[in-house]
């Protein structure tokens, strides 16, 4: 049964001002790394207000001991923290993951930031685009869906998860607990665009310990900082080599810089007149799929033998004991991908196929879960994480329609009884 598209537009335009109020509300909750009940609480009850059953799954800190477990800054117990689930059909088709997450990063340099504000159809606020407004994008097609009295062939599996923005334990945990599907599609603002394949991220730590003396005697000594210094120049010219071994990788072509390493912090010595002692230095690595993440950790430490002095071979520490977000790709040719091809051109999103130069949890449901894995959402990823947060409902209404014409045509659809 194919969905009549001037019907579904004005069912999409007529319950907009639901998901608008959905988004408005859901930005007020802080739900910061440790504080999502807040805001699970009332997408629980505002799906179950539209008719629909929620599950709330609970997270074991057994999770922890999981190798792919990305540990955040605040190790916090995962007692009355819970990912939620909407499921819809079933039986007949090709079943379907929707992931968006309802985390947030903080906002301390930005006072207005829980307090959305809504003018000429553009919400702003702290995650209006990372990620709410792509839970209200989901909530909008589910019920567009059921307004229409149109039922999934194959079941859709609606995912509110928490801890993506520390590295994606809340998706890891539903993985798993075996909750599977034929497709994913994981909902985060790609500006409509739809993307088979991420580059990944990893956070490294080097610890430099040096030959302290007092500043009169430097000669004498070995400083720490000096040591990091040498080693960002390293870096750097590793840099260079990632983009040049972009070769290959058709996916990531459009960008000038696809690749990334960068030096975040940089902590050492302890008195202005001392040679320091000591230094520690993070920072993280994006990369394509042309390079697995184990090849980024031993390039690291081939770099360091390759390029360094005897005096930084020997007083180095290298871990990465924080963030490690493999790169993905599902094939451009996947059956997903071409079905997601066909619901852009349907919806009128754009329809070309490329990678994100951005790291989420979609490589985890397609490494770690072995499940083909698209990329989309409404929204600007340039203005996730920043005082300008904001997303369109326009988008949001283009998103909504876009996946109803996937689940159309990667499920199958059909009259519900």
């Amino acid at each position: 049964m194919a969905v009549i598209q001037s019907e579904l537009r004005r069912v999409l335009r007529d319950l907009a001002p639901r998901a608008q109020e959905l988004l408005v509300a859901a930005i007020r909750f802080r739900s910061t790394h440790g504080d999502e009940d807040g805001v699970q609480r009332f997408l629980e009850e505002t799906w179950t207000h539209a008719g629909f059953r929620v599950e709330r799954h609970a997270i074991s800190d057994s999770l922890k001991d999981d190798p792919e477990y990305s540990r955040p800054a605040d190790d916090l117990a995962y007692a009355g923290r819970c990912n939620l689930l909407v499921r819809t059909g079933g039986g007949g088709g090709r079943s379907l993951i929707v992931n968006a997450h309802s985390d947030v990063v903080p906002a301390q340099d930005w006072p207005a930031a829980f307090a959305p504000s809504v003018a000429a159809g553009v919400v702003s606020g702290r995650g209006a685009c990372d990620d709410k407004g792509c839970i209200a994008a989901m909530y909008l097609a589910t019920c567009a869906m059921k307004q229409l009295g149109l039922e999934p062939a194959g079941e859709v599996i609606y995912q509110m998860v928490i801890e993506e923005e520390v590295g994606g334990n809340g998706s890891l945990a539903l993985i798993r607990q075996g909750v599977k599907a034929d497709g994913v599609v994981v909902l985060e603002p790609t500006g409509l665009m739809f993307h088979p394949a991420n580059r990944g991220a990893i956070w490294f730590r080097f610890e430099f310990e040096g030959k302290p003396c007092h500043m009169g005697r430097k000669h004498e000594g070995i400083s720490a900082i000096d040591l990091a210094r040498e080693t960002i120049g390293i870096l750097y010219e590793y840099e260079k080599e990632l983009i040049r071994d972009r070769a290959g990788q058709p996916l990531f072509a459009h960008y000038e810089f696809p690749t990334q390493v960068n030096v975040g912090v940089l902590r050492g010595g302890e008195w202005p007149s001392m040679v320091p002692a000591s230094a520690v230095m993070e920072g993280g690595v994006g990369f394509l799929p042309n390079r697995p993440m184990e090849q980024i950790k031993r390039d690291l430490v081939r770099c360091i033998a390759e390029r360094g002095s005897d005096e930084l071979k020997a007083r180095y520490t290298l871990t990465f004991p924080k963030l490690h977000n493999d790169s993905y790709e599902t094939p451009p040719e996947h059956p997903l991908v071409q079905a997601f091809a066909a619901a852009a051109r349907e919806a009128g999103t754009p329809e070309e196929v490329t990678g994100w130069n951005v790291s989420c949890d979609a490589r985890l449901f397609a490494k770690v879960g072995g499940m083909p894995t698209v990329v989309f959402g409404p929204g600007r990823v340039q203005d996730a994480h920043s005082k300008q947060e904001k997303v369109s409902m326009d988008e949001i209404v283009k998103a909504a329609e876009t996946l109803v014409r996937l689940i159309e045509g990667w499920c199958g659809i059909g009259p519900k009884n």
